[in-house]
């Protein structure tokens, strides 16, 4: 099952590179460029399903008389997988672990995951928690990965407007930091409003002047003989 998402082109490509997949078996299909999908095993047994992602996962390697000789993509922000360039952010919840050449153990890789390689190993991450679970009698959900909505990710969709109403920390806070803040005046104002309306101002002064005198701020007396 994949997922509307796109992947980084390969190095060299105008345009991201998805292989077509029509005529490919599973495991080709798995281990081909391409964009974020669920893999669906064959066995149902997860342990054998363990071996079957571990397999789709191993680093693609060149082989010389069908004898493997070195790795293919052990470059720096390449897929070791598929060879796909991909260059992930420190803060990115998709970014995936240091490859290793036997994916459960072995030396590390100087290459990284695409995102559809990155959504399997997460994969294979939950079904060994799975596997886990399983022998000690615990539950365990199975991860399914998402490709990111475009939706949730455009500004343009929140909606936003005009402030009409401020709580009292509102006032608070913009007082603190130098705002004067004034209620609304009314035509026709009463005393009760007017002395409302006054109060309010008149604590958002105080507030500011005990900011002021908090951050070291000095009282300057003017003497009768400096003033003449």
């Amino acid at each position: 099952m994949s997922m509307s998402f796109q992947p980084p082109s390969l190095i060299g490509a105008s345009t991201p590179s998805v292989t077509n997949t029509a005529f490919m078996d599973r495991y080709e299909a798995a281990r081909s460029p391409g964009s974020i999908m669920t893999y669906e095993y064959r066995n149902t047994k997860p342990k054998k399903q363990l071996k079957e992602i571990t397999k789709i996962l191993k680093p693609e390697t060149k082989t010389f008389l069908k004898v493997p000789y070195k790795f293919a993509y052990n470059i720096k922000d390449r897929c070791v997988v598929c060879g796909t360039h991909k260059v992930w952010e420190a803060g990115d919840n998709l970014r995936p672990p240091l490859p290793l050449h036997k994916v459960r153990k072995g030396y590390p890789m100087r290459g990284t995951y695409c995102e559809k390689h990155a959504a399997i190993h997460r994969q294979y991450e939950m079904l060994e928690q799975q596997i886990l679970a399983e022998e000690h009698g615990l539950s365990f959900s199975a991860y399914v990965p998402k490709a990111p909505s475009v939706s949730s990710l455009n500004p343009l969709n929140m909606v936003t407007g005009p402030l009409t109403t401020l709580k009292e920390s509102d006032i608070a806070s913009l007082s603190s930091s130098g705002w004067t803040i004034k209620p609304p005046q009314a035509q026709g104002e009463t005393r009760e409003e007017e002395l409302f309306r006054l109060v309010i101002e008149s604590d958002a002064i105080n507030k500011r002047v005990k900011t002021l005198l908090t951050e070291g701020a000095k009282v300057v007396t003017v003497e009768e003989g400096d003033e003449q």
